[in-house]
């Protein structure tokens, strides 16, 4: 959706209050985000500078082995003169590894693709929080977007959790537009997003276009029959990953539909 200007001031002043009651909210008065240097980290990151101020920001990097636009996740950390971290995971990654493949091969064959694709955002957030609880009164921000998260492209207990999510009800196009009005240099707002796992943009991980994806979630309109399919199968198929863990009650009727 196009936001006008006057639509972004008040949007983005709203944001930057929001954060402000939502970290006191919870208790604290510092951020710990995980900085990617693509645009979502990147535009959550300046929020929480606008409304924090830089010295209670913290960036922390978590390459797993070498990543190849790590160099992005250093940039803007400097541009926003904010604190940084670096946070190697690639140890702790294949101690997990090291762990599973150990178990009874009759339990475990192997271990799955999912697996290996999960264990690094589940790794990362760990350690997230173990920064964040070291750190006087520091809160971790998510930094997930709606358009992802529609679809369930995220790993539970992993990108979706934070304290609370500032950009996780906007689109990929109005994260950009919000990127733009707080002017974050352009080379981090049009970098491709992909999930520094697969190798792959998460455009082709998904098999369909952000922008279908966008103008579907808004306006409800698709061209593509083949791509509202897998779209409607995704939503219907991850509400889970954003519910409460369902608890049994006693007292109320039970209703598995």
């Amino acid at each position: 959706m196009e936001l006008s200007h006057e639509k972004l001031v008040k949007i983005t002043s709203q944001l930057i209050y929001w954060i402000k009651k939502m970290i006191v909210k919870t208790g604290g008065n510092k951020a710990v985000i995980g900085i990617s240097g693509g645009k979502d980290s990147s535009i959550v990151a300046a929020l929480c500078v606008e409304a924090l101020g830089k010295e209670n920001v913290f960036g922390v990097l978590m390459p797993n082995g070498i990543q190849k636009d790590i160099s992005y996740a250093h940039e803007i950390c400097e541009h926003l003169m904010i604190k940084k971290i670096i946070a190697p995971i690639k140890s702790m990654v294949e101690l997990y590894h090291h762990i599973l493949s150990a178990i009874d091969k009759e339990i475990i064959n192997e271990i799955s693709n999912q697996t290996k694709l999960n264990l690094p955002p589940r790794v990362r957030m760990t350690l997230l929080y173990a920064i964040a609880q070291s750190i006087d009164s520091s809160r971790v921000i998510n930094t997930s977007n709606l358009s992802e998260d529609w679809v369930g492209y995220a790993t539970i207990n992993g990108d979706t959790a934070g304290a609370f999510a500032p950009i996780g009800l906007f689109t990929t196009d109005e994260v950009i537009q919000i990127g733009r009005y707080l002017k974050i240099p352009e080379k981090f707002i049009i970098k491709p997003p992909e999930d520094g796992l697969t190798g792959k943009t998460d455009e082709d991980v998904l098999g369909f276009s952000y922008n279908t994806l966008n103008k579907y979630i808004r306006d409800g309109k698709i061209d593509d029959p083949v791509a509202k399919n897998k779209i409607d199968k995704l939503h219907r198929e991850s509400r889970f990953k954003f519910s409460p863990i369902a608890m049994f009650n006693a007292d109320l009727p039970i209703n598995l539909n």
